[in-house]
């Protein structure tokens, strides 16, 4: 059996719970890993709050979590590259990072590079593809500005590293409380509350080239006016309203080339996942109304021991 955090039903956070579950099978293609570390994200909460009850059917009970590390334990047929005891990370197959062992899928999935710790490597699967996969497709150039709405959080303070390394200027959104975060990689910190986009505006006297939001709503429509070519604008929030503005959401490539890419920005010193809350798996609730309350500041990681 492998001790399993999930919720029953689309609601709150009393819907949540702990199960003890069948130790899953790797089939055609999977690798079951015992997991040592697992990401946790805004689309966790989401996911179990029904957002995306139009498109899932909900077959209860639904495991949470959906990135992680870990060691093989076990291999699918016709699963090539990879051995039992190897170090891992990736997005979980179907779901179910906050447990004992997950399933991958060798289309997603990475080997950890030695230098690099569980806790880091849990981070790249979601937040860190997720991030790449935004500056590849926002394309910022050296000297162009990039506004970073919600820098604060993981994927937005990787977002603002992988594109101050190729060059360009970020400005970052974010509460006062996360300014030191936004400044140590090299962005400009500006404050949200009324004024946001004078403050901005004078933070990019040169214009602002693109936006990359992780907020939605209000947040973002005050800020794409600054933006001229409002393809430029990508969300990984709210794709309706992004699109409503001309831009769109993230495409996901959600494969094994960018879990390797991100790997080794890590691994080189370029990308920092800034894991600032570490639970153990037996407090996944409380690690979870943290990220869903939104003031976690970084990375949040449950830690299974």
């Amino acid at each position: 059996m492998a001790r399993t955090y999930v919720f029953t039903q689309h609601g709150g956070p009393e819907n949540q719970t702990f199960l003890d579950l069948p130790k899953p099978d790797p089939g055609p293609g999977q690798l079951l890993v015992a997991v040592r570390a697992a990401g946790v994200n805004p689309a966790d909460w989401k996911q179990r709050a029904g957002f995306r009850r139009a498109t899932e059917t909900l077959d209860s009970p639904v495991p949470l979590g959906r990135e992680i590390s870990g060691v093989v334990e076990a291999l699918g047929e016709g699963v090539e590259g990879y051995s039992v005891g190897d170090e891992v990370y990736g997005t979980v197959a179907g779901g179910g990072g906050y447990a004992e062992y997950a399933l991958l899928s060798t289309d997603a999935i990475a080997r950890k590079p030695a230098s690099v710790s569980f806790l880091d490597a849990a981070t790249l699967g979601v937040a860190g593809a997720t991030a790449f996969d935004a500056i590849a497709e926002l394309d910022p150039q050296p000297g162009e500005t990039l506004v970073v709405i919600g820098a604060g959080g993981g994927v937005g303070i990787a977002a603002a590293q992988i594109a101050i390394a190729r060059g360009a200027k970020v400005i970052g959104t974010a509460s006062a409380s996360k300014a030191g975060l936004v400044e140590s990689v090299g962005a400009v910190h500006v404050p949200y509350g009324d004024g946001v986009v004078d403050r901005v505006r004078a933070a990019a006297p040169d214009g602002v080239a693109a936006i990359f939001d992780l907020v939605g709503g209000d947040a973002l429509t005050e800020l794409a006016g600054l933006v001229e070519d409002k393809t430029r604008i990508r969300t990984a929030a709210d794709p309706t309203t992004a699109t409503e503005l001309g831009g769109g959401p993230v495409t996901r490539a959600r494969n094994s080339a960018v879990l390797e890419a991100v790997g080794r920005l890590v691994e080189d010193g370029t990308l920092k996942p800034f894991v600032t809350e570490v639970f153990p798996l037996d407090k996944a609730g409380d690690a979870l109304a943290l990220v869903e309350s939104g003031h976690a500041t970084g990375k949040v990681v449950l830690e299974v021991s």
